[in-house]
């Protein structure tokens, strides 16, 4: 046996098997990369070997590139040229997959004669996430393999197929239980016995299937993904398998990927990559420190939160308990479950045996007793803090002992409501966002008195949920809230001072989200800001205005549009133009032309200045935090990187600069750049320095 760093050679009855060793997740780093071109190189020049197995050590086959590497001179030899080596071999090359085949893996396998997987496993090409193509043949090979149409949605989706489905498509050959090494070895001596050279995924044109489906195809994600750049680099690759011989095709391909690699919105979704990654580890909490089991939740309120956070938990496979104060409630809070999962079979996008099996695992009861057995307890009721106050109080004399106590307050002290139970260091906020059964984004909120145990047992629960946990610390409407608070208020300011609903909306939609301020508050319900504001003392001369006007949104047909029509598509409405102006006549307010690059920027530069404020407060820990909260919560345009690698680009000496001249120019004191982010001007440093551990 000859012994490698990163990959082991044995010899199995005339098979070598090339066994990956490149922990955690066998990137295909630089020397990895060396070390399999001579590998093949020398099972190619052993007479005594007819035939090639790759393998790999640990849970996972290949799970891609070494992303380390990216921006960074290349280094030779690239996985291209590793495709090329074993292109040329003249003996049968198998794959046996196990865990999972990402990116480069799959590439690696599609370079194979054959391919075998474990049950479970996992095969894609996530490129198109890190805003990139799959550069080693992936847009080449698998449009041979299962055709271009198929090819391009795995490609431009990014979402990686089970080995049952990879099998049904023909990307695998053969699905086994268990380790698919066996297979992979009877498979590599059965072509070696056939005799014939083997051919390669370089030819196969037949197999590409009918252009007008491709074409089809492409027209599709390109309308579902616009903006991202790999998308359109990935049409054109995979297109280019009609038109070019295989190694032209390559060629173009790379020379795409290098471009890629070096544009702006790529850059961004690789910070997006990382920033996620990053969240995945709490900062503060140690790796060692392990969640409690949670086998059984219970959910108090029964409303649209309620219900949506129980069926995200039921479509966890976790059984879930609906509490409330009266049956009626509770009865109408089941039928909504019902019927949004009854919906969801009606659109094909779930099958009714699985609406059945979560189903199964709601239950309901009436009164807090219900919750005695549960090992998490979400509260889900009213933004009211004496209410959750009294609530939690009541809680803690019934929940078992060791129980998480979670909160799902959108803006309340989580700390007070902690401090209505003798176990502060059981309770913590999981702010959901609405719907809750969709929505990706979970702030867990850290209260002074939460353990580290408790903290590790609701990011565990979060990722479980299929959720992005993001640990965020505790404050008046958290991370994402608070700075949502900032645009909010700059959005009602700029129609006081002369622009209009539809031109505020469509400054935010260019900048790449996919509605405005007004449209979403339109969908939502003005009602629901406008009892908060009362509630609290706070004012919004034309929110308030449009509300005492019975204006609440689509809800009513008319809010800042027109909803007439019956439609979700509101129409400007000349008389929202008469309330504005007539409320900034009010009080007192000269209305001037304002231009699409001033509401941008006092939409989005407060955010910025506000998320400089959250990190020097220790609210977030790091800036990709931030990030990760706007991106999956408030669907901040993935292309941009999120708030604070938007304010990274810009610099924080534009951002105060811009910020100090608007608060001249409208007089309002609020566009004041913080202290925060004076100092990172005045001292040229970027958002890193702010840098801390969340509280």
């Amino acid at each position: 046996m000859e012994e490698r760093a990163l990959l082991s050679v044995t010899v199995e009855d005339r098979v070598a098997v090339l066994r990956i060793a490149n922990p955690p997740v066998n990137a295909l780093s630089a020397a990895l990369r060396a070390a399999l071109r001579d590998a093949v190189a020398q099972a190619v020049a052993d007479q005594g070997i007819q035939a090639i197995v790759l393998a790999a050590s640990g849970r996972t086959f290949v799970a891609g590139a070494d992303i380390s590497e990216f921006g960074k001179p290349p280094i030779s030899p690239s996985l291209p040229d590793v495709l090329v080596a074993m292109d040329e071999c003249p003996k049968p090359l198998v794959a046996a997959i196990s865990g999972a085949a990402l990116g480069g893996g799959l590439e690696l396998a599609l370079g194979c004669d054959a391919r075998v997987a474990s049950s479970g496993v996992k095969l894609g090409l996530p490129e198109v996430k890190l805003g990139i193509l799959p550069g080693a043949g992936g847009t080449q090979r698998l449009p041979r393999l299962i055709g271009a149409a198929a090819a391009l949605e795995m490609a431009a989706s990014g979402e990686p197929v089970t080995a049952e489905t990879a099998l049904s498509l023909g990307i695998v050959d053969e699905v086994v239980a268990g380790d698919p090494l066996p297979a992979a070895l009877r498979r590599a001596r059965a072509l070696a016995e056939g005799g014939q050279r083997p051919q390669r995924l370089r030819d196969g044109r037949e197999r590409l299937g009918p252009r007008d489906a491709f074409e089809a195809a492409a027209a599709k994600v390109l309308r579902r993904a616009p903006d991202n750049p790999a998308v359109a680099s990935i049409v054109e690759s995979v297109r280019s398998a009609y038109d070019l011989p295989f190694d032209e095709a390559m060629s173009q391909t790379r020379a795409m990927f290098l471009r890629l690699v070096q544009d702006d919105r790529s850059k961004a979704l690789r910070h997006v990559f990382f920033a996620e990654r990053a969240a995945q580890q709490p900062a503060g909490l140690s790796r060692e420190v392990r969640g409690r089991a949670v086998s059984h939740v219970a959910v108090i309120g029964a409303g649209t939160m309620g219900g949506g956070i129980a069926m995200s938990f039921a479509n966890a496979g976790i059984p879930v308990t609906l509490i409330e104060a009266e049956p009626e409630a509770l009865e109408r809070g089941l039928q909504r479950i019902a019927q949004n999962y009854a919906t969801s079979v009606q659109r094909g996008s779930l099958a009714a045996e699985e609406r059945d099996r979560r189903l199964a695992r709601i239950g309901g009861g009436v009164g807090l007793e219900n919750a005695a057995g549960a090992d998490l307890v979400v509260e889900a009721v009213f933004e009211d803090l004496a209410l959750k106050q009294k609530l939690f109080a009541q809680l803690d004399g019934i929940a078992r002992p060791g129980a998480v106590l979670a909160t799902n307050t959108s803006y309340l002290d989580v700390d007070a409501i902690a401090g209505a139970t003798r176990r502060p260091d059981d309770v913590l906020g999981m702010h959901f966002f609405s719907p809750a059964n969709v929505m990706k984004l979970l702030e867990v909120v850290r209260g002074a008195g939460t353990s580290p145990e408790t903290l590790a047992t609701a990011v565990e629960l979060g990722r479980r949920l299929g959720k992005v946990p993001v640990v965020v610390g505790v404050c008046h409407g958290f991370v994402g809230n608070r700075m949502l608070a900032r645009r909010t208020a700059q959005a009602e300011r700029l129609l006081l001072e002369g622009a209009l609903p539809e031109q505020v909306d469509a400054a935010l939609v260019a900048f790449g989200f996919r509605m405005g301020p007004f449209a979403m508050a339109d969908l939502a319900g003005l009602d629901i800001g406008w009892r908060i504001r009362k509630a609290t003392g706070k004012t919004a001369p034309v929110a308030d205005a449009l509300c005492e006007a019975g204006r609440l949104g689509q809800k009513t047909g008319k809010g800042y549009y027109d909803y007439g029509g019956g439609g979700r598509q509101g129409v400007p409405d000349p008389a929202v133009r008469d309330l504005i102006e007539a409320t900034s006549a009010r009080l007192g307010i000269a209305r001037r032309a304002i231009g699409q690059e001033e509401v941008t920027e006092r939409l989005i530069l407060p955010m910025i200045d506000e998320g400089a404020r959250i990190l020097e407060e220790g609210i977030a820990a790091r800036p990709g935090d931030v990030d990760v909260v706007w991106l999956h919560g408030y669907n901040w345009p993935a292309w941009r990187g999120g708030p604070m690698y938007h304010g990274s680009r810009l610099g924080p000496a534009y951002v105060a600069q811009r910020l100090e001249a608007y608060a001249g120019q409208s007089g309002d004191p609020s566009l004041h750049p913080s202290a925060a982010l004076r100092r990172l001007a005045r001292e040229g440093r970027d958002f890193d320095a702010l840098s801390g551990t969340a509280r």
